[in-house]
């Protein structure tokens, strides 16, 4: 006998009533499928229109689901990268009454893609020595809240750009467990290792297939997690000694630490009997240093290298202004009003969707500081944005929603899915291409 639909949502939504639960996911039907690129996945994912926005459905078992549900409620909640949880449906059967796999639904991650949808013409070292370096920093962020992944890869994360490098967010809770107490350098280093391996195993396979250019080497760049994640690790962590007449250090330290882009939660200051020493051990709280700042005095809610990047304009702004005592906030909303916002607007309509406004003001920057050089003068904001809107944005496709030919099933295998959308993320001029 079939049992009742359940299902628990984070957000009221009475338009999860109308999807057609009584299918397996392979079976749904075109009209209620996006197609847009995905990594690989032990269980069959499609994603979905469900209002004004996308949803991404993973079949799995019902406490896999549950679990994994309320383990990204609480890193959402510890402001960690990752999916928003959305719902977890349970008490599924078809017209038969056979039982059907319980799913979790997360929100789809705007402008996100995973890594396999991020080659042309074959990965390039740069491009994976860019993406390992994101992965590292997110782990971290991981490990400092006391959450152990278990199957760190590349194929577990998603990857937004920001500004010239990646930012990326954990998509797969299935395995993680939160320790109240921290982590151990044990488990630390266990999931460490098991990045390695993916990673290695995940570009061999891209070097196997043809897809990956010349001079990619999985083992090195694999091992490049191990050392970007200690660099990271102590730099957030380690202590610090230095004499008394040394105290300008302290404010070293946390301007470095906020330079990474982390906020410091509490700073112990130890001097040694003799007074002749002291010591710094700094807590980290969070990442987010410089969104922080700027979501404080704009609003806008950027990525952290963004975030700089807006932020070093503003100063910029504020150099020029004849009142340079004025309060930073009113400085701030006279840039987002005459420099950020005009830019905004003045893209087309229809090329909205390529990339986020903030990615888009700090392309242009790029844009416009290569021709100023080039033609030898100072290009002006509007004649830049014009440049950029006819010869860069325009030979873009969209990253809010790359559309693909077809959404399969894709499985754990060597090669490129057939209709998989790739990107040479090392060329900004490049085009979202089709490979077929």
């Amino acid at each position: 006998m079939s049992s009742a639909l359940q299902i628990t949502a984070a957000t009221v939504e009475p338009a999860l009533l109308d999807l057609p639960w009584q299918l397996p996911l392979e079976a749904w039907p075109a009209e209620n499928i996006v197609a847009l690129p995905k990594g690989l996945s032990r269980h069959t994912v499609r994603f979905s229109h469900l209002a004004d926005h996308v949803i991404a459905i993973k079949e799995t078992l019902p406490e896999l689901a549950r679990g994994e549900y309320e383990m990204l409620k609480t890193l959402v909640k510890l402001q960690v990268p990752c999916v928003e949880p959305f719902a977890v449906i349970t008490g599924r059967s078809d017209a038969d009454g056979q039982e059907l796999p319980a799913v979790l639904v997360t929100r789809h991650l705007k402008f996100s893609l995973p890594y396999r949808a991020m080659w042309s013409q074959g990965l390039r070292p740069d491009t994976a020595k860019r993406l390992v370096d994101a992965l590292a920093g997110l782990l971290v962020r991981l490990h400092i809240v006391g959450f152990y992944w278990g199957d760190v890869s590349l194929s577990n994360t998603l990857f937004r750009r920001d500004a010239g490098a990646f930012a990326a967010y954990l998509v797969d809770a299935e395995t993680g467990q939160l320790y109240e107490g921290g982590l151990s350098n044990g488990q630390r280093e266990n999931d460490l290792e098991v990045a390695r391996v993916n990673i290695a195993g995940e570009l061999m396979d891209l070097i196997a297939s043809g897809n990956a250019a010349p001079g990619v080497d999985a083992v090195g760049i694999s091992e490049r997690i191990m050392a970007k994640y200690r660099e990271l690790w102590s730099e957030l962590t380690s202590a610090e000694t230095f004499s008394m007449n040394e105290r300008y250090k302290i404010n070293r330290r946390v301007e470095k630490l906020n330079a990474l882009g982390f906020d410091i939660e509490e700073l112990s200051i130890v001097a040694d009997a003799n007074g002749n020493k002291v010591r710094i051990q700094p807590k980290v709280v969070d990442a987010g240093h410089h969104m922080r700042r700027l979501m404080r005095l704009t609003g806008l809610d950027v990525e952290e290298n963004q975030a700089r990047r807006l932020l070093n304009d503003l100063d910029g702004y504020r150099l020029q202004s004849a009142r340079l005592n004025a309060d930073e906030e009113v400085l701030a909303h006279e840039w987002l009003s005459n420099v950020f916002e005009p830019v905004v607007q003045a893209i087309p309509r229809e090329y909205a969707g390529k990339l986020e406004p903030a990615e888009i003001f700090h392309q242009l920057l790029e844009h416009r500081w290569y021709i100023s050089e080039e033609q030898d003068r100072e290009v002006p904001l509007e004649e830049a944005v014009q440049s950029y809107v006819k010869n860069v944005l325009a030979n873009r496709r969209d990253e809010a929603a790359v559309i693909a030919p077809h959404t399969e099933n894709i499985t754990l295998q060597a090669g490129i899915p057939s209709g998989t959308i790739v990107v040479d993320e090392d060329d900004e001029e490049a085009d979202w291409r089709d490979l077929v």
